[in-house]
This record gives C-alpha cells, sequence and structure tokens, in this order.
C-alpha cells in the first residue's frame, strides 16, 4: 500500500468529493472545483454513473451472477457493488481492486468487521496476471464472473483501453458480463479541463463514442448499447432526456 500524501489530489478521493463524501482533502477539493468550472455538470454525471454501476451490478444478479470484480473501484460509495449485488443474492462474492491507500484503508476495515465473501487485492489494474491470480482468493474464476470497469477507461489511451479489456475478458469464462463507463464532454473548454486534471493527477482522455464502442471489441453488446447512462435499463424514454454535452457514456457485454 502507498503511502498517504494529502497534498497530493486522488482520483477516487476527487470522485467521493463530487458524489457528496467525506473522504477527501483540501487538494482533492480545490481540484475538483476547478474541474467544476470548466465542466459545471461533472458532479451530475458522476452520480448518474454511480446509479448506472448499481444498476447493472442488478440486472447481472438478476441473470443468476454471484461474483463481481471491481477493478478501480474508488471509495465504497451506498449503493456500492456488495450492496447492490446482495440486494438480489445473499450470497454474493466481490473482489475490489484499487491502489489508493485511503480507498484501500475503508475496505480494508470491511472485511475486518467480518464482512464474508469480499475480497480486496492491492494493485495497479494494468498488471493484469497479477490482479487476475489475487482475485481468485475469492472468486471462482471457472464460474461467470461481472467484471467491472467503471468510470476507469478514460485513464486510457484507446489503444490501451481495448488491450485492457481483451486482457481481463480473457481471463474470465464464458458466459461473464462487462461492464465499462466513461465520462464524455463536448463542451467549449473541456480540452482544458482534462489538460488541468492530466497536469495534476493522472492522464485523462475524452473518447469518442466510437472509440469507447470499440473497447468492447467482439463482445456481444447488450441493449441498449453503448449509451448515455441515464437511458441504461432506466423506465424514461430517450426521446424525453434533455440533451446534454456532458455525459456517462456505458455499456454492458457479454463475454
Amino acid at each position: 500500500m502507498g503511502e498517504l500524501d494529502a497534498s497530493v489530489p486522488s482520483i477516487a478521493r476527487v470522485y467521493d468529493y463530487f458524489l457528496g463524501g467525506k473522504d477527501n482533502f483540501a487538494s482533492d477539493r480545490a481540484l475538483a472545483d476547478r474541474m467544476i468550472e470548466i465542466a459545471p455538470l461533472v458532479p451530475v454525471i458522476t452520480r448518474e454513473n454511480r446509479q448506472f454501476l448499481s444498476r447493472a451490478v442488478t440486472w447481472a444478479a438478476n441473470q443468476g451472477i454471484g461474483q463481481f470484480i471491481d477493478l478501480g473501484c474508488g471509495m465504497p460509495t451506498a449503493p456500492d457493488t456488495l450492496d447492490s449485488a446482495r440486494a438480489i443474492i445473499e450470497g454474493a462474492r466481490v473482489a475490489y481492486v484499487d491502489n489508493d491507500p485511503v480507498v484501500l484503508s475503508h475496505l480494508g476495515a470491511r472485511v475486518a468487521k467480518g464482512v464474508p465473501g469480499v475480497t480486496v487485492v492491492a494493485g495497479d489494474v494494468r498488471d493484469v496476471p497479477a490482479i487476475v491470480g489475487s482475485v481468485r482468493a475469492g472468486i471462482d474464476l471457472s464460474s461467470p464472473v461481472c467484471l467491472i470497469m467503471g468510470y476507469l477507461l478514460h485513464f486510457f489511451t484507446a489503444d490501451a483501453a481495448r488491450d485492457l479489456v481483451a486482457r481481463y475478458t480473457a481471463a474470465v469464462p464464458r458466459g461473464s458480463v462487462v461492464v465499462l463507463s466513461a465520462i464524455r464532454v463536448d463542451t467549449e473548454g473541456s480540452d482544458e479541463g482534462f489538460a488541468g486534471y492530466s497536469t495534476t493527477v493522472a492522464p485523462v482522455y475524452n473518447h469518442s463514442v466510437a472509440e469507447f464502442t470499440s473497447f468492447f471489441g467482439s463482445l456481444e453488446v447488450l441493449p441498449p448499447g453503448v449509451v448515455d447512462a441515464r437511458q441504461w435499463h432506466v423506465w424514461t424514454a430517450a426521446g424525453h432526456l434533455p440533451p446534454r454535452d456532458q455525459y456517462a457514456i456505458v455499456g454492458v457485454a457479454r463475454v
């Protein structure tokens, strides 16, 4: 586990601030506020992404999948993956993967409390063999899993994102599902906002719809396809949604 430096903003803690959490520092809030100046809807679409992930986990559990691998999981914000899964399958198991010390501390506390079926993996998601080997401590990779990459792939170039998804999906059995989401901003000045985040925290890429769709490779993308998070399994007609130039782009595919 890396050492905590409160003066350096953290991806997970910036998201925590957007979601109204309290596990963030002044450096995180300062960066988040600068991002909001460029793209005012970022907190809104971050919440919409969190809601989509909960719906996707619920959907997967309703398909009978009881194992979840949450890559780059971030802070355990309610309802998190375990909450959503166990609302459907009481014995659902989750492997959380992250490299942020604060995230790992919070997840470790849950394990320390004796919550069964939770595996916490400290590691870099780019090291696929190590991550896959570690999640086996709590996940049976001979049975289908739900693989989650929520708000993760915009930290990778398009080529790197395609490669990462392909390597992880190659490690899970047929019948598994893959859940992807990323931020998409088309506003004037969005490049400045992404550049500022890239300089301060980590490189971030504003992937096009076509690029995001390509991340699924040859996988079968399930209805309603690659859409705004507000359109995925929500009982609101797409035509009734107000047009927006800032949104979470999402999709779910079957392996």
